[in-house]
């Protein structure tokens, strides 16, 4: 259930050559020399205590949004058979989405000392209450983890709609390429079919057999969840008002998901397929931290310090904001790009990258953005 990442715990080092023919210590290698920068920034997290988990602050935050479904799902039977219902999809798809976010925290073992505990709690919150496939995910996001932005691993860069760097222009017809060069500004509306989406792969997923570890788990628990989810909503209304409201809540828990996922890495350098680079790199370079308030906090789920994330995986939630600082320091000290943006700044990043790729696309010989995102 681990995401792949070097451990933040042991502080082991590899070992340095026994020295040349003078008996001086040769010059640690570029590689080698990040290894041991990202080795001592781990040891001060782990010494500043900030690896520990908060089991009081995540059981908090899952008897909340339990607490604020059971309240919506009354709301829904008092409101009844009325348009004014609509009014609770976002709500709903609201508390859903923080449903999803602690999901990915347990994934992640922040909750839990027990990978077994953790990874019943990241099941039963994504497939049984979010209703996304909890392997399906899992499957895909540790390969992210591992390869954050890289063509040919990591797939949150492959989509059949949008281009996001200039390789994935290849194959796409006329028309689509056209499309493209403005695809940043498609990004809005498309979020709103993000929800539609995530769902119609996760079940896509599940149905086929040897595609998802312990299918039938998923199965038995996404079939429950949507039982109870229709039947919730067809007790309060008619069946064409449960099938808007069904569609508004999806739109919103698109927006929403998507909004958390797409600035944290869009616009980002793109590594080469193949391509070898140490973890402090690979993952600092390739994420963007998002700032803001306590709102954006809530809304992106912490995962608007994306950097800090992708070097302590198993990090509980509340301890980003205070890593941030310690991180922020080691990144300027052994001179490695750390990026920050606003909320609209971040926003403002990806719209205009996607543009540039897809602009990349008509002029690939003469772009010099495209060929430095090639390159």
């Amino acid at each position: 259930m681990s995401i792949s990442h070097p451990s933040a715990t042991s502080g082991a080092v590899p070992p340095h050559p026994a020295g040349g023919p003078d008996g001086a210590a040769p010059a640690a290698r570029p590689a080698q020399r990040s290894i041991s920068s990202y080795t001592a920034l781990a040891q001060r997290v782990r010494e500043a205590g900030l690896l520990r988990r908060r089991r009081g602050y995540y059981w908090r935050r899952i008897c909340a949004v339990v607490l604020a479904l059971a309240v919506l799902a009354t709301a829904v039977q008092l409101v009844g058979d009325s348009w004014w219902v609509l009014l609770l999809a976002p709500l709903v798809a609201t508390t859903l989405s923080q449903v999803a976010f602690l999901g990915h925290d347990a994934a992640h073992q922040q909750v839990f000392s027990s990978p077994r505990w953790n990874a019943i709690a990241s099941r039963c919150l994504a497939s049984l209450i979010a209703g996304l496939s909890h392997g399906w995910w899992l499957g895909k996001h540790n390969v992210h983890h591992a390869a954050p932005n890289q063509v040919g691993r990591d797939t949150d860069i492959d989509s059949k709609v949008l281009a996001f760097h200039p390789d994935a222009l290849e194959g796409r017809g006329r028309l689509h390429r056209w499309l493209l060069t403005h695809q940043g500004f498609w990004l809005f509306p498309l979020l709103l079919l993000e929800g539609f989406n995530l769902h119609v792969d996760s079940a896509s997923a599940v149905l086929r057999p040897g595609k998802v570890k312990r299918r039938h788990v998923d199965v038995l628990m996404l079939a429950a969840r949507w039982a109870v989810y229709a039947g919730v909503l067809l007790l309060a209304m008619s069946p064409a008002k449960a099938v808007l409201f069904v569609v508004a809540e999806l739109a919103c828990f698109g927006v929403l998901l998507g909004g958390a996922f797409v600035p944290n890495h869009t616009g980002m350098p793109i590594l080469a397929r193949g391509r070898k680079m140490d973890f402090l790199h690979r993952q600092v370079l390739s994420s963007r931290n998002v700032g803001g308030n306590l709102l954006v906090d809530f809304f992106m789920g912490g995962l608007n310090r994306q950097v800090e994330h992708h070097l302590f995986p198993s990090m509980p939630r509340p301890h980003l904001k205070l890593v941030q600082p310690m991180v922020r320091r080691h990144c300027a000290e052994v001179g490695v790009p750390y990026t920050e943006a606003s909320f609209a700044g971040a926003f403002a990043a990806v719209v205009a990258h996607l543009n540039a790729v897809g602009l990349a696309g008509r002029r690939r010989n003469s772009c010099p953005l495209a060929a430095q995102l090639r390159s």
